[in-house]
C-alpha cells in the first residue's frame, strides 16, 4: 500500500483496496445516485484514508436538479415558485454547486422518470419543489441514497431533508387575529392533497378551539378551474344561506381575492362587515381594494435554506433529516381591523 501511496492514486488502485469494480468507484466518486450507503463510505473512506483528493473524496456536489411541480407552477401559483428558484440558484451560486431547474408533472414523478432526470442533468442531488413523494418515490431515494431535499414541502415521517414556512403557526396566526377582531363564525378556504395544506388546516383548527364559543367551516375547493372564480362562487354561497359568516382565512392569496370579491358583491363592508387573510404575500394582495391582509412567506429564504440542506446532506449523507421551519410574517393591509 506504501508503494501505491509514492505515486498518484488511480480509481483503478482504490478499486483494489476497497474491493469493488472501477465502475463502483468511478460512480462514487462522480456522486451518481444507485449505490447503497455502505458501500458509498467504504469507497469515500478508503480514498480518503490513502489521500486521494480531498475534495472529491468528501463528496463535494457534483450538480443539483430541482424539479418543480408543473401543476402548481400552470396552475397561477408561478409567482410563489419564482421566488423559490430565484432562492435556490442565489444560494447555489454561493455554494458552488451546479444546479438546473425541470418542471414535471407530479403524478409523473416516478422512480424511473426521476433517475432519467437526473442522469439527463449529471444531478447528484434532487430538490423537489412543491412536490410531496409518493411511497415509492421515497423507498427508491432511500435505497439509493440520493440527497434530497423537499423545497416548501415537508415529510411527515422525516425520511427526507426539508425547508418550509410554518404552515401551522402562520394558519394559527392568521386565524387568530382574526378571532382577536372579534369574529367567532370564521371559513377556511382550502383543499389540496400536500402536507403542507393540512399543516394550515390544522393551525385554523387548533385557534379556533382555543376560544370559546368559535366556531370554523371548512370550505374544499377542487381547483379545477380559476381559484378566484371557485372561492368567488363558492364564498357567495355561504353567504346566501345567511349562517352569521363574518370572517375568512383563506389558503392563499388568489382564493382571497374571491371571496373578497364575492363579499363586496353582496353588500358587505371589508372589514367592517367582513374581514378576510390571505397567505402567501402575493403580489395580488396589494392590487385589491382594500389591500388584503395577509401573511408573507420569505420564498427567496426557503430556496437558500434548501441548498444549505443539501451541502450538509452531501458532507454527511448519514446525518439524521432535518426539517427547516421558518416563521411566516403577518402583513397588516386592510381586510382586517386594525388593534
Amino acid at each position: 500500500m506504501n508503494e501505491i501511496k509514492t505515486k498518484r492514486l488511480r480509481q483503478a488502485d482504490i478499486a483494489t483496496m476497497a474491493g469493488v469494480s472501477i465502475s463502483t468507484v468511478s460512480r462514487v466518486l462522480a456522486n451518481e445516485p444507485g449505490i447503497s450507503e455502505s458501500v458509498r463510505q467504504h469507497i469515500l473512506k478508503v480514498a480518503a484514508e490513502n489521500g486521494y483528493s480531498a475534495r472529491t473524496a468528501n463528496g463535494a456536489l457534483r450538480g443539483s436538479l430541482a424539479l418543480i411541480a408543473s401543476d402548481g407552477v400552470t396552475g397561477g401559483l408561478s409567482v410563489f415558485y419564482e421566488g423559490i428558484v430565484d432562492g435556490l440558484r442565489a444560494g447555489a451560486l454561493d455554494a458552488g454547486v451546479p444546479f438546473e431547474v425541470r418542471l414535471i408533472r407530479e403524478n409523473r414523478a416516478t422512480p424511473d422518470v426521476v433517475h432519467e432526470y437526473m442522469q439527463t442533468a449529471g444531478a447528484g442531488g434532487l430538490f423537489l419543489v412543491g412536490i410531496d413523494p409518493s411511497a415509492e418515490l421515497c423507498a427508491w431515494l432511500e435505497d439509493a441514497a440520493i440527497p434530497t431535499v423537499l423545497v416548501n414541502g415537508t415529510d411527515p415521517q422525516l425520511r427526507l431533508d426539508g425547508a418550509s414556512p410554518s404552515n401551522f403557526f402562520g394558519a394559527y396566526e392568521a386565524t387568530t387575529r382574526l378571532l382577536n377582531a372579534g369574529h367567532r363564525q370564521i371559513l377556511h378556504l382550502t383543499g389540496s392533497h400536500r402536507n403542507t395544506i393540512r399543516e394550515r388546516v390544522r393551525g385554523f383548527r387548533a385557534a379556533i378551539a382555543e376560544v370559546e364559543g368559535a366556531e370554523g367551516r371548512l370550505v374544499s375547493m377542487t381547483f379545477q378551474r380559476s381559484a378566484i372564480h371557485e372561492a368567488h362562487e363558492l364564498t357567495a354561497a355561504v353567504l346566501a344561506e345567511n349562517a352569521g359568516i363574518t370572517a375568512a382565512f383563506c389558503m392563499n392569496d388568489f382564493i382571497a381575492v374571491g371571496v373578497l370579491e364575492a363579499v363586496t358583491e353582496a353588500g358587505l363592508r371589508v372589514p367592517d362587515d367582513f374581514a378576510i387573510v390571505g397567505f402567501d404575500d402575493l403580489p395580488c394582495a396589494l392590487m385589491t381594494n382594500p389591500p388584503l391582509s395577509t401573511m408573507r412567506v420569505d420564498r427567496v429564504a426557503l430556496g437558500r435554506e434548501a441548498v444549505g440542506l443539501m451541502v450538509a446532506r452531501f458532507k454527511d449523507r448519514a446525518a439524521p433529516a432535518r426539517q427547516i421551519c421558518h416563521a411566516v410574517v403577518p402583513i397588516a393591509g386592510g381586510t382586517v381591523p386594525h388593534s
